[in-house]
């Protein structure tokens, strides 16, 4: 199976787990589907007081310069922790 499959597959599965990962996360899933859909971060860092936006614009520009493969994979390998905690 390829690496494209293997993450949308992942996409489906992360959507049935039994019990909604913490906030750091579900930043983290963010931060890698973004990385591996969009490539590095765009746009201005959101304000002060937009929290979410800001925690998210943070976390995607954490992996500002990592490969759209490497996202993709490490967005599949915590899909499967994620998984083998919450299923």
């Amino acid at each position: 199976m390829s690496l494209e499959d293997q993450f949308s597959e992942a996409q489906e599965r992360v959507n049935k787990l039994s019990r909604r990962p913490p906030d750091q996360q579900l930043l983290e899933l963010y931060s890698f589907y973004k990385q591996a859909t969009m490539g590095d971060v765009t746009g201005k860092r959101p304000g002060g007081f937009d929290f979410k936006g800001r925690a998210k614009w943070d976390a995607w520009k954490l992996r500002e310069g990592m490969s759209r493969e490497e996202a993709m994979r490490q967005y599949v390998d915590l899909v499967e922790r994620l998984e083998a905690e919450y299923a």
